[in-house]
């Protein structure tokens, strides 16, 4: 139906070229809800327009006085009802428009530019009946007012690792990881290994992998937890007075970020916040992301001229950082003594050389994130001791130091009784912190003498915590 619609468009504009001149009366209304108004607007849908290979091109009133003329060529079909003129302005690419200047407003039509091959010149009753035809594709399209047409509209992507839906999802999953160069950095005259190396790892590393996500459910959670801060989101920046359209893409599982940019592309976005949901900044994370961004925008006509920024690391935002006291001092209320118990931070370990060699910061900002949380809970009157380790390492290469697994046994072996799990490094629950945390590290605890244990839960959708990321999207907007 659309490649009937767009057909059908394409020939009924074409026509328009050869339509005798209409008096200037005959420039009608767009539509019958238009007609009560003095003056509004029909924006062409961006989800259609996708087929014409959209691209804005300039401004409806910088038009050029060819422009105008076309812009009166109409015929009535019927009564006293009659129709915009949609003609191709230009060969490769052009804007439609429908413009009426009077004492009562200005109507307008906007439209997108394609390129189209010309077709011959049609009979008139051809051109009528393919004109009436677009007439109510367009008239089946969102009226709005004139100053919608040229309000920015603002869009936020999230970025996230994303996860397995089902265990038949794990493998699969496990291969768009490791193939990512991020992930495994290999010498560039071995590069050509790294989709090999990926399956070889992925087929593997499944029968375990599987048998953590069957312990939490079946599959990740993390997307429907991603969606719940994007719905969050969006209402928080209502809120605020920002109409946002928020979107959720995932760098190795659906919604693959691609996707999300597609749909933003069809929304017809032209300011972008591109948000990744990691606080620190790591080469492996959020730099994996923004890198096949990047490669994105570079091949995209349209994205190389939208508007965007992007957020890179937002751990030292004080409104994150009074949400992370927060939680943790209510889950000290937990303990019989909060006083003697000690505050873990878990972090997500990378490869030493990522830090040393490729110079990712991971680790300070790391560190400076710990460092900053502390002070806010000494501001509070709590001192408690706390440690700083990191966890799901993979692999026999060497990572950052020191890891949590073995913290555990130290502490346990000094006679800490009492462990505070801290996931610093995830803002969404998933299999590291539902599996790997609560399970795996927590029964270590208890094994190596730890006898009370308790765990802070991730940001997820904290009121608070989406307030500052609104107040982040703002405060970015370009």
């Amino acid at each position: 139906l659309v490649e009937e619609a767009k057909g059908s468009i394409l020939k009924a504009m074409e026509a328009v070229a050869f339509c005798t001149k209409a008096p200037a009366l005959q420039r009608e209304r767009l539509s019958s809800s238009v007609k009560a108004s003095s003056c509004g607007s029909l924006k062409f849908g961006i989800s259609e327009a996708k087929f014409f290979n959209v691209a804005v091109q300039k401004p409806i009133h910088a038009r050029s006085h060819l422009q105008m003329q076309i812009a009166t060529d109409c015929k009535v079909l019927a009564g006293n009802s009659s129709f915009c003129t949609r003609k191709i302005i230009h060969k490769a690419s052009c804007i439609l428009c429908y413009s009426r200047n009077d004492s009562t407003g200005q109507n307008q039509l906007r439209g997108k530019s394609f390129l189209y091959d010309p077709i011959k010149k049609t009979e008139l009753a051809q051109r009528n009946f393919f004109f009436s035809r677009a007439l109510a594709f367009a008239e089946s399209l969102e009226v709005v007012s004139d100053a919608d047409v040229d309000r920015d509209k603002v869009g936020v992507l999230l970025l996230n690792l994303g996860g397995p839906e089902t265990l038949q999802d794990v493998q699969p999953f496990l291969f768009n990881l490791f193939s990512d160069p991020d992930i495994i950095r290999l010498p560039r005259i071995f590069q050509f290994l790294q989709r090999p190396l990926a399956k070889f790892i992925s087929v593997f590393r499944a029968p375990k992998s599987r048998e953590g996500y069957a312990a939490i459910g079946g599959g990740s959670p993390l997307l429907k937890m991603t969606n719940e801060q994007a719905d969050a989101l969006r209402v928080a920046l209502e809120g605020k007075k920002v109409a946002a359209k928020v979107y959720v893409g995932m760098r190795y599982w659906y919604p693959f970020t691609e996707e999300a940019m597609e749909q933003i592309k069809r929304d017809g976005i032209t300011k972008l916040v591109v948000l990744p949901l990691y606080p620190q900044f790591s080469i492996s994370t959020s730099g994996s992301s923004i890198r096949l961004l990047q490669s994105i925008f570079r091949e995209d006509d349209y994205l190389v001229r939208l508007q965007h920024v992007i957020i890179s690391s937002w751990y030292e935002r004080k409104g994150y950082i009074k949400v992370m006291a927060n939680l943790i001092e209510k889950e000290l209320q937990c303990f019989a003594c909060p006083e003697k118990v000690m505050i873990f931070f878990s972090a997500h370990g990378v490869p030493v050389t990522y830090v040393e060699k490729a110079g990712d910061p991971y680790k300070i900002q790391m560190e400076e994130c710990v460092d900053l949380i502390m002070k806010e809970l000494n501001e509070r009157g709590i001192y408690n001791e706390y440690t700083l380790a990191y966890q799901s390492r993979v692999g026999p290469v060497e990572w950052l130091k020191p890891y949590t697994d073995k913290t555990i046994v130290q502490l346990g072996q000094k006679g800490v009784k009492s462990l505070l799990a801290v996931p610093i490094s995830f803002v969404s629950e998933h299999i590291e912190t539902l599996e790997e945390i609560d399970m795996e590290y927590k029964e270590l605890a208890l094994e190596s003498g730890i006898e009370n244990w308790g765990r802070v839960p991730a940001l997820g959708a904290e009121p608070a915590f989406i307030l500052d990321l609104a107040d982040a999207v703002i405060e970015a907007l370009p």
